[in-house]
Formats: structure tokens, C-alpha cells, sequence
């Protein structure tokens, strides 16, 4: 192979990244080495064989045009993470191999990781159209092109983006080429944030971290502008609420599988709820298998609005038991989400969402809630708002945010229309998704649902 390789990384430590340098010095690959530092970790002498750049983050702007204004090779290796790196057998061969196989814009693939001394597999997914999130895991390796990292340098308006740097450079990419994911294991990599995947994914929602979501979208939004895949929100329908009769204005839907810990809470706070129209509580018992089920009888016996639904069918996620639901007889004009484990906030939750749903003209609400613990103490990051939500920009943003809200509502006929994919998580993003194309999503901001954090939860572990 002739094509060559720059390689740019962090570092905040020399001495820390010791072992790492020697490995990229010792592959024949690599044609210069560059240390993205802080003015603070500059040596008094520079090596011969490394070139040390100043930076201010990883992923700003100017670090991204700084790294095109000195890579000269064919490709650009970039290493995103400041610490040490362990590169697999023929990792650099190997990678480049497929980048001129595929022609690909980028490459990147699975890793190992270090986790309190443990081994982890850490294998990604590959990149599609739609994949514009902005925390999509590509890992911490990345090879790019770097013919087209000089295109986006000279092509790109300079915006001085602190934070959106890498994320633009990358939706470039994508707009240019494939994003290869290559399915081997090419590094390891020491993993520092041990936190549960289902506390980091409500980093964005952080208030400490809003200028940086304001970049994010300004940056998504031009994307979706550039490959035409922006909703107009002045091309949105209205639904009417009267097409249809229904015996109840509102059905509060609760799928549920062993949990029987929680569920007559959940049941409980549904049914305690006052409003001027009548309601009834849908469960969908996907055939649980410790006391769940007796005690949905139980509370059937003391109140008859609980329909209590067993599906015949044993191949249902907690989409399918909404479609269970949602094609009931027994259905009201709205569908309302109530997860088996949370509670509403108070006894007026259902009413306000209903009065939502002809105040904004909507054919889907979201509310907020708060993150507690089973003693309704709150756990952070607190009230979930998504803030971030606009009623001009919203939709396109969605495609880039992790989830939309809680609790979610439906008017049922279009639900009907559309059904929920048949998952058992994110079954209710991809519906926020699809109302958001040709329907107004009303957003409530105040608290109206308590999710209650424990072991359990679906949310727990990703």
C-alpha cells in the first residue's frame, strides 16, 4: 500500500499517551503523528517526528480546519479521546484497506474498552441516511478521506462553532460519501465515564449544556436543508377531532410485563384522575409471569374503567401492546402513555392534556416530567422539558435529540392509521417522528408525569 496515513490526537499528557505514540511510530502507515494540546502541555522540546498543534476542544470548529490546514496525507486518522490507545493487529492496514475498497468518505468500527479493569465489547451500528444524531457512536477512531477534509474547509462558511465542529465535518462526510462502519474490533480504549448508559443519554437535556444544543441544531438543521429533508410546518393538516365518535374522550394506555412492584401505582394514579369527560385505563398484559396479573384482577374487580387486556399473541414488544390497545373497542378519542413503572404528577395530568389537544390543534402531545426515586425524590438532571423544542424547528430537530418527552398522547384515529412499530424501546420516537411529518406536535412544558428511576427500568442500561 502506498497511501499514507496523519494521524492527529489529544493529549494532556505526555507521559500518559507514551505507549500509544510508540505504536503509531512503529506503523509503517503512518506518515506524521500531531498532538492536538492545550497551550499548557506544550514541551519546552519538541520531538523530531511530532508536530504539536494548539487547539482549545476536540470539537470545535477551529481544531477541525487547523487538522485539514495540516494533513497532507491520503487519509486523516483522528482520535477523539485523550487518553491512552491501543491499536489492534494491522488496525491502520486494515482500515485503510476498506476505505479504498468502499471509497468511502469515512471508516470506523467496533472497539474494545477498559472498564474498571474489565474487557468490554463495544460493537456500533452502521450509519444510514437517517442517522444525523448527534451522538451517534462511531467510537473514538475515526479515518477520514482528507481530500474531503480540505472540501469542507474550503467549502464550509467559517461559523466559529465551539462545539460543532467534528459534528459538521462528519454530516459533511456523509453528504459526500459512505460512513463505513467496518465490523471488527480495531482498538482498545480505557473507558473513565462509567456511568449507566440510561443516566448519560439525559446529558443533552442538561441546562449547563444548552449552547452547545444550540449549535448542534444549527448545524442538523442546515444538513436537512442541504439534502431537502426539512418539514415545513406551514404544509401541516389539521385534525378533526369530530370525525369520529368515541364512548370515552380519553384511554390511558399501560403496557406491562412483570412488574409487580409498580403496576398498581401506575393503575392507581390513571384511575384517580379528574376530568369533566369520561376516561377508562387500557392495560395490556404481554402474559407476565410473577403477580402482575393478579393484581390487575384484583384492582378490575374494584373498578370497572380497567380493561384488562391478555394478548393471545407471544410475539408482542411494548409497540405491539399499543396497537393492542389502540384497536380496542373500548379506545377513547385520545391515547394517553403511562409506562407500568411512573406515575402522573398530579390528578389533573389527563384533563391537561386533553385540553391540549383542541387548544394547540395537535394530533400529538408531549408533556414534561421529572426524573425521582421510588421515595418521588427528584434524581438529576430533574424536570425533562426538552426546552429545546420550537414550534418552527422542532420537527427537524427531533431527528438529532435522544427522545421527544413525557408523557405522549395521541388522537387515535390517526394513530390508527400510522401504528407503533412493533419494539420495545424507541417505538415511541419513530412515532413522535412520523406525526411530526404532517401533523403539529403540542408540547406541554410543565411537570405532568414522575419517572420513577430504578434497576428495572427499560431505561436502566441501553
Amino acid at each position: 500500500m502506498k497511501e499514507k496515513i496523519d494521524c492527529f490526537l489529544p493529549c494532556r499528557n505526555l507521559e500518559e499517551i507514551g505507549s500509544t505514540l510508540s505504536q503509531l511510530r512503529g506503523a509503517r502507515m503512518i506518515n506524521r503523528i500531531f498532538l492536538l494540546v492545550n497551550e499548557d502541555v506544550l514541551p519546552e522540546e519538541e520531538p523530531s517526528d511530532i508536530t504539536f498543534i494548539s487547539m482549545d476542544r476536540i470539537q470545535s470548529e477551529a481544531t477541525m480546519r487547523s487538522i485539514a490546514q495540516h494533513a497532507t496525507a491520503t487519509y486523516t486518522m483522528l482520535y477523539t479521546k485523550d487518553l491512552p490507545l491501543t491499536l489492534g493487529l494491522y488496525t491502520t492496514r486494515r482500515m485503510v484497506r476498506v476505505a479504498e475498497d468502499t471509497q468511502a468518505a469515512m471508516v470506523y468500527g467496533d472497539r474494545y474498552s477498559v472498564e474498571q479493569g474489565q474487557v468490554v465489547r463495544h460493537p456500533v451500528i452502521d450509519y444510514q441516511l437517517g442517522s444525523i444524531r448527534d451522538d451517534f457512536d462511531f467510537g473514538s477512531l475515526l479515518l477520514i478521506r482528507t481530500s474531503l477534509l480540505h472540501q469542507w474547509a474550503e467549502e464550509s462558511p467559517a461559523t466559529n462553532y465551539q462545539y460543532a465542529g467534528l459534528y459538521a465535518l462528519r454530516l459533511f462526510l456523509s453528504r459526500q460519501g459512505t460512513l463505513f462502519h467496518l465490523n471488527e474490533y480495531l482498538y482498545t480504549e480505557e473507558e473513565r465515564d462509567l456511568r449507566a448508559s440510561g443516566e448519560k443519554q439525559f446529558d443533552y437535556v442538561n441546562p449547563a449544556n444548552r449552547e452547545v444544543q444550540k449549535e448542534m441544531e444549527k448545524v442538523a438543521t442546515a444538513h436537512l436543508q442541504a439534502i431537502g429533508a426539512t418539514v415545513n410546518v406551514s404544509d401541516y393538516k389539521v385534525p378533526d377531532f369530530t370525525e369520529q365518535d368515541f364512548a370515552n374522550e380519553a384511554s390511558v394506555i399501560i403496557p406491562v410485563y412483570n412488574r409487580e412492584k409498580t403496576v398498581a401505582d401506575a393503575v392507581k394514579s390513571a384511575l384517580s384522575q379528574k376530568t369533566t369527560f369520561p376516561y377508562n385505563v387500557i392495560v395490556v398484559d404481554n402474559h407476565s409471569t410473577d403477580k402482575t396479573t393478579e393484581i390487575l384482577q384484583s384492582l378490575q374487580q374494584e373498578d370497572n374503567r380497567l380493561i384488562h387486556i391478555i394478548p393471545e399473541r407471544n410475539d408482542l414488544g411494548i409497540g405491539g401492546c399499543w396497537n393492542m390497545a389502540v384497536n380496542d373497542e373500548h379506545c377513547g378519542r385520545f391515547a394517553v402513555q403511562l409506562d407500568s413503572d411512573d406515575l402522573y404528577s398530579s390528578p389533573h395530568t389527563l384533563q391537561t392534556i386533553v385540553d391540549a389537544f383542541y387548544q394547540q390543534q395537535a394530533a400529538m402531545i408531549i408533556g414534561s416530567y421529572r426524573m425521582c426515586d421510588f421515595e418521588l425524590k427528584t434524581l438529576p438532571p430533574g424536570l425533562i422539558a426538552h426546552a429545546e423544542w420550537t414550534e418552527e424547528n422542532g420537527p427537524n430537530n427531533a431527528l438529532r435529540i435522544n427522545g421527544l418527552g413525557a408523557p405522549r398522547a395521541f388522537f387515535t384515529p390517526l394513530l390508527r392509521q400510522i401504528w407503533f412499530p412493533n419494539t420495545s424501546y424507541g417505538e415511541d420516537y419513530a412515532l413522535g417522528l412520523a406525526f411530526s411529518r404532517r401533523y403539529k406536535i403540542g408540547r406541554i412544558f410543565d411537570e405532568l408525569y414522575l419517572c420513577r428511576r430504578w434497576g428495572g427500568n427499560s431505561d436502566a442500561a441501553l
